[in-house]
């Protein structure tokens, strides 16, 4: 493809995508109301959830083509657990009624477990096995069942009251139509984001990076770019429980599902590199926000320590 029609696909996708992502806030509020779901678990199990990286990582899996399999799950997962919300931070600070210690703990147990499993010294260099693969699934399952039963009882991140009472002004559409806008916003954000896959090839084409180097940071980058989309614009709505909830779907998604799938597909050699720079710098992140949380309030200056830690590990070609 050439250069040009490669930038026209890629702004057609951008704009797709944000189009998408503010229908997506709306009706993910309109559902949560009409169902008695927090906003919060609805974003956790739907919108975290990325099928686009998903079935990048498979494809790259059966390929054989491990580093660019591992840079949807790390990578991509930096992308919404870092830049995403670093950025989000960054223009809004995220002010919290509730952000129980529990819940706060499941991104730090997802990627624990992935690098846990990484690091099994018993396999020469490491590895994710298919038996690896269905512990992630059994972990992910775990999760989304806690997270059900805490809902249940309560126990949910919730925005301040201020904002909480906008809820039942945005959830005044009708279910069917609030459930339809959110199905198509999340299609949209999907074929928003393949454009801008493939209009950004030509560039790919003209790197010499290691599949390791550029699953891990441009195509990490380019397929989960709409993690911005997603986080940012639910902020501004006044809803950081809508981001913060993209934050532990997506390490819940890519280190649980997606890592798990992609491993049952075909065991995934994990290299030094990730090893060693990636995943510390991954589980540093999420430390970070865990931290932060905790005081229910991610202000400015921890935006701007989560975009540098995400500037560190895409400096990941240049100093691996």
């Amino acid at each position: 493809m050439a250069l040009l029609p490669g930038l026209a696909l890629f702004a057609l996708g951008l704009v797709l995508v944000l189009f998408s992502a503010e229908r997506l806030v709306d009706s993910t509020i309109g559902v949560s109301h009409r169902l008695g779901l927090s906003a919060f678990l609805i974003s956790v199990v739907f919108i975290g959830f990325d099928p686009e990286n998903l079935g990048v990582g498979a494809v790259a899996s059966y390929e054989a083509t491990a580093g660019i399999a591992l840079g949807t799950i790390v990578g991509a997962a930096m992308v919404a657990l870092a830049l995403a919300f670093g950025l989000t931070a960054l223009v809004v600070p995220l002010d919290f009624e509730r952000a129980p210690r529990r819940i706060l703990l499941l991104p730090v147990g997802a990627v624990a477990l992935v690098a846990l499993l990484a690091y099994d010294p018993l396999v020469s260099g490491g590895r994710l096995s298919r038996i690896d693969g269905a512990i992630l699934l059994l972990g992910y399952i775990g999760a989304v069942g806690l997270l059900l039963r805490w809902e249940r009882q309560g126990i949910h991140v919730a925005p301040t009251a201020a904002v909480e009472a906008e809820v039942e002004e945005d959830g005044e559409a009708g279910t069917a139509r609030s459930i339809a806008w959110f199905g198509a916003s999340l299609v949209g954000i999907v074929a928003g984001g393949e454009l801008l896959v493939r209009g950004a090839r030509p560039v790919v084409e003209a790197l010499g990076w290691t599949d390791t180097a550029f699953g891990m940071t441009l195509l990490a980058l380019l397929v989960s770019v709409e993690e911005v989309a997603r986080e940012l614009p639910a902020a501004l709505r006044g809803r950081p429980d809508i981001s913060f909830g993209n934050v532990v779907g997506s390490a819940l998604a890519f280190f649980g599902f997606n890592a798990g799938i992609i491993a049952l597909v075909r065991p995934v050699p994990v290299g030094a590199a990730t090893r060693y720079f990636y995943l510390p710098v991954c589980m540093g992140a999420v430390l970070l926000i865990t931290v932060l949380m905790g005081q229910r309030r991610v202000p400015r200056w921890g935006g701007v320590l989560l975009l540098l830690i995400y500037a560190l590990f895409a400096a990941g070609p240049f100093v691996t």
